[in-house]
């Protein structure tokens, strides 16, 4: 039996890149599946992408940046006919701006997707996955404990703290209900986004990228989305069945140094 056989999950930030990364390897592993994103083509193509899984796949346009749509928004997921088992609270945003000339617009833009959007989001949600003992996976990021040479990340990295804090704060309040709530922290993942910017830059910057990667990667490599595919595929099964509040780093050793 597949291990995720006739649960449902929704996937913020499921039309590209990471999320879509979890949503096929949850779709493998049998788990229907609702995607959020702002992009109606991109969530067409995250659907036909899909399409070779024996899932229903549902995508829901949504900007979950502007939060007095997240009510809305649960209220048309939770008219769906499906139970809720799992939510992935992906979508974020990453602007790595010197801390001097981040304005409190950058700073409430990152607050209002990374921060907010996941709060209200699994609030909004809370009732389904306690009817289902469910569970939520909240995407963080290295950032949030490592930091790197010529990468300003301040706006960033308290956001993905703040994520960390809420995701072992909710653990000890919701267990009670049932409902587990863990993290994946992932290093830096070969997404189609990551991949345009590297080939924006120069020979001689790959080539220094590259040297970076074989210098503070234990493994020599960064990842895939299917490794964090494959870490949220076993934290939404029952073999993590006892495991709540915890943050994974899915980071090739990297915050080992």
């Amino acid at each position: 039996m597949k291990r995720l056989e006739g649960k449902t999950a929704v996937i913020t930030g499921g039309s590209d890149g990471i999320g879509l990364g979890i949503a096929k390897c949850f779709a493998k592993e049998g788990a229907n599946l609702i995607l959020l994103g702002r992009s109606v083509e991109k969530l067409k193509i995250a659907q036909e992408a899909l399409g070779g899984y024996d899932v229903k796949a549902y995508a829901i346009e949504a900007d979950l940046a502007q939060s007095k749509t997240i009510k809305d928004l649960c209220e048309r997921i939770l008219a769906l006919p499906l139970k809720i088992d799992i939510l992935v609270n992906n979508a974020g945003l990453g602007k790595f701006v010197p801390f001097e000339a981040t304005d409190e617009a950058l700073l409430d833009a990152h607050l209002n997707l990374n921060v907010k959007a996941p709060y209200l989001l699994t609030q909004a949600l809370l009732g389904a996955l306690a009817t289902s003992k469910g569970c939520v996976i909240n995407i963080s990021s290295y950032f949030a404990n490592r930091m790197l040479v010529g990468r300003t990340t301040t706006a960033y990295s308290i956001t993905k703290g703040a994520l960390n804090s809420f995701t072992k704060s909710l653990a000890f309040e919701v267990g009670k209900l049932g409902v587990r709530v863990n993290a994946i922290a992932p290093g830096s993942v070969l997404t189609p986004q990551f991949q345009r910017n590297l080939s924006a830059l120069s020979p001689q910057g790959r080539e220094a990228f590259e040297q970076m990667v074989q210098n503070i990667y234990p493994l020599g490599k960064i990842g895939s989305a299917q490794d964090i595919g494959d870490a949220a595929v076993f934290l939404a099964s029952d073999a993590a069945k006892w495991v709540s509040g915890a943050i994974f780093a899915i980071d090739g050793g990297l915050t080992t140094n």
